[in-house]
């Protein structure tokens, strides 16, 4: 057992978990078991950077990823809407999209913000707020959520109030002392393996809880800025949502048992999660470049001028996979007429698929081979 803090009686009579000075100064001892286990992560972290390199337009695909975490996130908190249902929020097509996908596109204008800022900015706790800011505000439900500022009230998890809570963070003066310690740590140069300490990252970062609210989402994103600030990734293609939403309830159990001391239990977890999902990515890659090359013979068996108006919406689908004509004669800027000539081509070649809705709404197409390998 790691002795992280310890549980403390506030004078209105309910313990709050109070950080130790981190990192410790014991430092964390983690088994051989975990240094394999980080071994194996990080060859695989090398084998999906430098097959991702081979990916045409990488830009586009990496849409895909953010909204599949962006989805996954915001599920472990309750949000109902899906990754179909974003996309089709971001498209402006209209349909019968539900209100909580609002969760979803604040998360994914989060990670867009977070990815350009970090390019030129350090990693601290002002940009730590900022995520929060861009996460929250305007958001369609927060619990008094205060964007990009660090609570100034106790907060708690589970239970009604803070007598029955299953874990109460720290009060707001050890708070700020755990923070400062937290931005020390990230920036610090010392021996510990970047993938653990991404793994330390979030969980010191859920246990210091700062915000009133959306902290789970602002923590998962930490470490995907983290492994890609630090150079762990030249792209940012790997994303643990899915993971911790696949496996909520043990994520759940292994962050609380991290709080008390069960530091080594956290770090299995959290690396087998970088291990299952660095050889998920690295599958999806290999099924993105065989549906790619399916579709582009399709596209050559047309006729010259097809062929080249086919090619222009091609690549436009990787980040847009879901449209209608108007769509694709604003992406391409083809007329109206010609828009539906090329839908109509798409959808006899088996690229693009109507989807089915009410009929008081435009038909919208899916490019739903390539929309089925992150939806997996």
């Amino acid at each position: 057992m790691t002795n992280i803090g310890k549980l403390r009686i506030q004078k209105d009579g309910f313990k709050a978990f109070i950080p130790n000075s981190f990192p410790l100064k014991s430092g964390f001892g983690f088994s051989q078991k975990i240094l394999r286990k980080n071994d194996e992560a990080v060859r695989l972290l090398g084998k999906l950077d430098g097959i991702t390199q081979l990916l045409p337009d990488i830009d586009f695909f990496l849409f895909m990823y953010i909204y599949k975490d962006a989805t996954s996130s915001s599920q472990i908190e309750g949000t109902n809407a899906t990754m179909m249902d974003a996309l089709e929020a971001e498209a402006k097509i209209e349909s019968d999209t539900p209100e909580d996908v609002d969760d979803i596109i604040h998360y994914i204008k989060a990670l867009n913000y977070g990815m350009k800022r970090i390019e030129n900015f350090p990693f601290v706790l002002r940009f730590i707020r900022e995520l929060h800011k861009e996460l929250m505000s305007s958001a369609r439900a927060t619990n008094h959520a205060y964007p990009g500022e660090f609570r100034k009230s106790q907060n708690w998890i589970g239970g009604t109030k803070l007598e029955d809570a299953s874990f109460v963070p720290p009060p707001v003066d050890d708070m700020n002392r755990a923070l400062g310690d937290l931005e020390k740590f990230i920036n610090i140069q010392d021996d510990i393996l970047p993938l653990i300490k991404a793994g330390l990252l979030h969980a010191q970062f859920e246990t210091i809880h700062p915000f009133t609210d959306g902290n789970g989402r602002t923590g998962r994103m930490l470490v995907t800025f983290f492994l890609w600030k630090y150079e762990m990734l030249e792209r940012p293609v790997l994303f643990l949502s899915s993971y911790f939403k696949k496996h909520k309830q043990t994520y759940y159990e292994r962050l609380q048992g991290y709080h008390f001391g069960e530091v080594e239990k956290w770090m299995s977890f959290f690396l087998g999660g970088i291990i299952e999902i660095a050889n998920e990515s690295i599958l999806t890659v290999q099924k993105i470049t065989k549906t790619r090359e399916q579709d582009r013979l399709k596209i050559q068996k047309l006729s010259t001028r097809a062929s080249e108006s086919a090619s222009i919406l091609l690549p436009k689908l990787y980040k847009t996979p879901i449209v209608t004509v108007g769509n694709v004669e604003k992406i391409t800027g083809f007329t109206r007429a010609g828009a539906q000539k090329i839908v109509d081509r798409f959808v006899k070649m088996k690229i693009l698929y109507p989807k089915k809705q009410p009929k008081k709404y435009a038909q919208s197409y899916v490019y739903k081979d390539y929309i089925e390998i992150f939806s997996e």
